[in-house]
């Protein structure tokens, strides 16, 4: 090991814990044996409140300006990051007593959400939001538990699908509602599949509470998706919406 290599890395806030750039510096350090050098201000930032361990600091608000396309996509890449987190999640221990089969649909579904997350960062570049803060904990999900995550799962899914279809008027470049309109085409198979999971050989793959006499899917404005859903109990970064 080279003799000047980095052994400290130096903080003014510790805000900047939570970056990625940061943690990732600050993990190849810590494996060096080396530390973090706090500045002042950062002690002074913290008070003389001794009464128990800091709590994280609440992440910045996150704007969806949707008045433009970006910030459209800006709005499905938030859900797809959460939708991509919870199967990372599901994969990674997956729930005592499934069988091949779901872990197979599960294992698919989680693949596909990965892929979308990443299109959409690729094709928004420097105009995509920060990484969100989730937690599936607050929202009571038991990944130890059949009925838990697939649950969980269909909220993702009917949810995803009717956030597309309400979302989708406000794209105004062809090209993006035609790639929107492909993914909300995958996600409507996933959320078709979840559902039969849960209750295989009925009619709830399409159901009635998710399509209409007319044979149309739901379609929810972006602040019911966000506020009123299911989906938004999930996600501690603040968003707001603006148009």
């Amino acid at each position: 090991m080279d003799a000047d290599v980095t052994k400290s890395i130096t903080l003014s806030n510790i805000r900047q814990l939570w970056e990625p750039g940061t943690r990732r510096e600050f993990l190849r350090v810590a494996a060096l044996g080396g530390s973090a050098v706090l500045l002042p201000a950062m002690f002074a930032a913290c008070g003389d409140d001794d009464g128990g361990p800091m709590e994280p600091p609440p992440p910045d608000a996150v704007v969806l300006d949707l008045s433009s396309d970006a910030g459209v996509l800006n709005y499905a890449y938030a859900l797809e990051q959460l939708e991509a987190a919870f199967y990372t999640q599901v994969i990674q221990a997956f729930y005592a007593g499934i069988t091949p089969e779901e872990q197979q649909v599960l294992t698919d579904i989680g693949g596909h959400e990965v892929i979308h997350r990443d299109f959409l960062a690729a094709t928004l570049g420097g105009a995509r939001i920060p990484d969100l803060m989730v937690d599936f904990a607050g929202g009571n999900v038991d990944f130890t538990s059949r009925f838990s995550v697939l649950s969980t799962a269909k909220i993702f899914e009917d949810g995803g699908v009717a956030a597309y279809n309400g979302a989708g008027r406000l794209l105004t470049d062809l090209n993006n509602l035609l790639v929107a309109g492909k993914i909300v085409s995958v996600e409507a198979r996933h959320a078709a599949a979840i559902r039969d999971l849960l209750r295989p050989g009925t009619r709830d793959f399409a159901g009635d509470d998710v399509v209409d006499p007319s044979g149309l899917d739901q379609a929810f404005e972006p602040g019911f998706v966000l506020q009123d859903s299911g989906l938004g109990q999930f996600i501690i970064t603040p968003i707001e919406i603006v148009s």
